[in-house]
């Protein structure tokens, strides 16, 4: 209590007045209690549990301070030195001779050789770094004493392999403090209890909500012509002159947030384009520009200097700049969460408004920002769940703590099912962990540098004292923790660092240079981008637009192209998906705008007036879905036979699910199909017509041999083997070389390719090999989700519609499949034809009513047979 009222009258120095929440977190970890607070972005969630960690810090009489007693983990570096800013200021005041660090991948070596002589008593870092103290040879007298652990932003953790990495070492430092409390901040997720269990290792603990009365304003910047069809992106010009608008009317900054970093590219130049006088007041933030360019806009941001900022994810976190007034949305945001997490950027202080508006790129988007905007405010958003057991993160983790201390066998497994994570893992699964790490597993025994770790009879070896002795084979069973009876360790100073040099489970990529071929360089692109380019392809980098030539040694060359256009750079998650949370807020949205009396138009916002031509134009020329019912198009073109389907349930499903419907049909039917998909459904192109007799019989959507199916009908091996590009590098099988001399992508792709092909060869039962396909069904396919959407279209009635021509839906998907194999120009021609069609049906007199028939009735295969367009 003393400590709580400390905490109070800190606030009230300041004018400030503390939220319930923060002092039952106060008091919550002044008994010892560990928990989650789930509260708004910039409702105060960083001090409610900074003082509660700064009261656990005893007083010292001393003039040493403290030792290492508080772990702050942050999952990005700008976000945690923000933090460090952020408890400057209380820590000086409330425990003045406690001393507060950063240790991140930024922290320069001299600060770096201070804290290796004596830790700060709070330090902020990231999961990387704490991985990396765990290596320390002397890591438990280090951490030992650390008594509180804040995990910020774990939202953003806790869904991937990273967040898995913080449940393993939160399950080491508790092993060293049995007493150690823990607490988590989160701003938008939608399984609280879980999300708090899976940090904490255990169910219980306190779960404190921050309510706190903040307005939430989504609306959408309407385009002046939104029109009839849409396509990908069709909209973007237009809307730049509203976007130059908002961003003039705005009295402080305005933030631009994109999906991916080359729409981030695109609207930077489009804004300077507009406005050239802006040149030095806007800005630009991605993770693939240079740290001190990132750190200029944040610095500018807050100081309120910048008129704008246009940033991918990078800023989508809690890094403090509470000049921005203005948060806009370029395109659809996909999820719940990520557009409440963009919306708190602005008004990012307790009792500010918080506002984001969604600008559309095509016209469907204006349908999708009404679903977000109805589904955040009824407070739907989406869960997190963790990976399950992870044998890579396993893995690595083993050969850490061997460098940081060693360790038996029993007592690490126990201490690994700890983790939420792995409290599922089966003694032979550790045990096969545990001999893939001192072995090399079957195949792989032949080679020292993949005996990690070894077992060793002595006490006090560290790691990296040469070879050790103790080639006696280790006790097993309860034997193995008996005192005295040896440690496994790493042997070899060289492994030893190779673990180090490249700890962590972020695999992003690797880059390539572009460089001229008359010398001298531009800049580096991810290697998957100049894969897909042939000699003479035109692509725009650097501001400029260049002419691919020729690939060597991981550089790829360039000339000025003649072309005045060319393919805009793509990096790596450039394709986001809808949430299922989002995917259900979109179909209710559509469903409830064509349940009209007579079958009019329900258009109850403004996004769906805005869209009402589009819809009408869907609802004339086919059909609008309706509850409980599937919506399946036909058409014929010159190009073939198209089935367009709309299960609304995402891109990710949609993949998984276009094929396992193409590979169905043509098991009864042989045919030839190509395959687009979007977020709103899919097309299947056959070379003839398509039989739908499964499709009545219900037989296509059944859940039954579903694995069997959805392996046999997708490339399943090329989908692990990508996976296992992945795994083989968190796992240490793949070294990515030292500082200046790290390997190139192709020498990196090529070794994982070696190793999955050993494994399937001589170690078939490498449980690396079954990861792999695991992932590649539940992170790529979302196997789980489309089962369930399997079930749930079982249950639907189909409505089918014969297009004369493409309907506002169908558009997208070709054009999807277009810009796969058509240049820009053929492209443009196509669908200028197409757009035509359309538009001409429209304004034709209606048909004659078709005579009824049943629900599911349609014709059958060969049967089918309309003229053919002119597309």
């Amino acid at each position: 209590m003393a400590e709580q009222r400390t905490a109070e009258a800190w606030f009230a120095g300041r004018g400030w007045q503390a939220f319930a929440f923060q002092r039952e977190v106060w008091a919550a970890m002044g008994r010892g209690e560990s928990g989650l607070l789930h509260a708004t972005t910039g409702a105060g969630k960083t001090y409610a549990v900074a003082f509660g960690a700064i009261a656990r810090i005893a007083e010292s009489r001393a003039s040493a301070a403290p030792p290492l007693s508080v772990l702050w983990i942050t999952p990005m570096r700008a976000l945690a030195a923000d933090t460090l800013r952020a408890l400057q200021a209380p820590l000086a005041d409330l425990r003045p001779r406690a001393t507060l660090g950063l240790r991140s991948g930024d922290t320069p070596s001299a600060e770096r050789a201070r804290q290796d002589r004596r830790w700060p008593t709070v330090l902020v870092t990231t999961p990387e770094s704490l991985s990396l103290m765990l290596t320390r040879a002397n890591a438990e007298a280090e951490l030992g004493q650390v008594h509180t652990v804040i995990v910020d932003e774990w939202h953003e953790l806790i869904g991937g392999k990273r967040g898995v990495q913080v449940q393993l070492a939160l399950a080491r430092l508790a092993r060293w403090n049995p007493g150690l409390v823990v607490w988590g901040l989160s701003a938008t997720l939608g399984n609280l209890c879980e999300a708090m269990g899976t940090l904490l290792g255990h169910d219980g603990g306190r779960l404190v909500q921050g309510r706190i009365d903040k307005t939430l304003l989504i609306d959408t910047l309407l385009p002046d012509e939104p029109g009839r069809f849409t396509w990908g992106g069709h909209l973007g010009a237009q809307m730049q002159p509203a976007v130059v608008r908002e961003i003039e009317n705005s009295p402080g900054t305005t933030l631009i947030f994109t999906n991916v970093r080359s729409q981030a590219e695109i609207w930077y130049q489009l804004l300077l384009e507009a406005r050239p006088d802006w040149a030095g007041s806007i800005a630009l933030h991605h993770g693939s520009l240079d740290k001190a360019v990132r750190e200029w806009v944040e610095a500018g941001l807050k100081a309120g200097t910048l008129k704008a900022v246009v940033a991918t994810s990078s800023l989508d976190l809690g890094v403090d700049f509470l000049p921005v007034e203005r948060v806009l949305q370029i395109g659809s945001a996909k999820g719940i969460a990520r557009l409440l997490q963009r919306a708190g950027r602005s008004g990012h202080a307790p009792g500010r408004p918080s506002r984001v508006t969604v600008v559309p790129t095509h016209t469907l988007e204006l349908v999708e920002a009404a679903a977000a905007r109805e589904a955040a405010l009824a407070g739907r958003v989406e869960r997190r769940d963790s990976p399950d057991k992870p044998l890579d993160v396993l893995v690595q983790h083993l050969v850490t703590v061997a460098l940081g201390g060693g360790f038996t066998a029993d007592e690490m497994f126990d201490e690994v099912r700890r983790a939420r994570a792995y409290r599922d893992l089966t003694r032979d699964e550790f045990d096969w962990a545990l001999a893939f790490v001192e072995r090399g597993g079957e195949s792989l025994h032949a080679y020292p540098e993949y005996h990690r770790v070894q077992w060793v009879a002595e006490e006090g070896a560290g790691a990296g004292d040469g070879p050790l002795l103790g080639g006696a084979e280790p006790p097993r069973g309860a034997d193995a923790a008996r005192p005295g009876a040896g440690r496994y360790r790493v042997p070899d100073r060289g492994i030893a660092q190779r673990h180090r040099l490249q700890i962590g489970t972020i695999v992003g990529d690797s880059a390539m240079k572009v460089a001229w071929v008359s010398g001298g360089t531009l800049g580096t692109i991810e290697e998957s981008f100049i894969a897909r380019l042939s000699a003479g392809d035109c692509f725009v980098f650097a501001g400029r637009v260049l002419e691919y030539v020729r690939t060597k040694e991981m550089t790829a060359f360039v000339r000025t192209a003649t072309k005045p256009k060319g393919r805009v750079v793509v990096w790596n998650g450039a394709r986001m998906a809808f949430s299922t949370e989002m995917s259900d807020a979109v179909r209710t949205v559509v469903e409830r705008a064509g349940s009209g009396p007579g079958g009019s138009l329900v258009l109850d916002s403004p996004e769906l007036r805005a869209a009402g031509p589009m819809l009408d134009a869907q609802r004339r020329l086919s059909r609008l879905p309706q509850p409980g019912t599937l919506l399946v198009e036909r058409y014929r073109s010159r190009e073939g036979h198209h089935l367009f389907v709309y299960p609304f349930a995402g891109r990710h499903v949609h993949l998984g699910l276009a094929g396992l419907l193409a590979w169905r049909l043509a098991r009864d039917e042989p045919n030839t199909y190509s395959l687009a998909f979007n977020d709103l459904g899919f097309e299947l192109l056959g070379a003839k017509p398509i039989s739908t007799e499964a499709l009545e019989a219900d037989q296509a959507f059944t859940t039954e041999h579903l694995l069997d199916d959805v392996l046999a009908s997708l490339n399943a091996r090329e989908l692990a083997q990508r996976r296992f590009r992945e795994i083989a590098r968190v796992a240490g099988l793949v070294f990515t070389g030292y500082p200046g001399a790290n390997k190139g992508a192709r020498q990196l792709q090529a070794s994982s390719s070696l190793f999955y092909e050993v494994f399937r060869k001589y170690d078939a039962g490498n449980r690396l090999l079954g990861q792999a396909e695991q992932e590649a069904l539940s992170q790529e396919l979302e196997l789980s989700r489309l089962r369930e959407v399997l079930r749930d279209l079982s249950a639907r009635r189909v409505l089918w519609s014969e297009l004369q021509v493409p309907s506002p839906f169908a558009l997208p998907l070709m054009v999807e499949r277009f810009r796969e194999r058509l240049s820009n120009e053929k492209m443009k021609d196509r669908l200028a034809r197409l757009l035509a069609e359309s538009e001409q049906r429209l304004e034709a007199p209606p048909p004659a009513p078709p005579r009824p028939r049943g629900a599911r009735a349609a014709p059958k295969g060969p049967a089918y047979n309309p003229p053919p367009s002119s597309s």
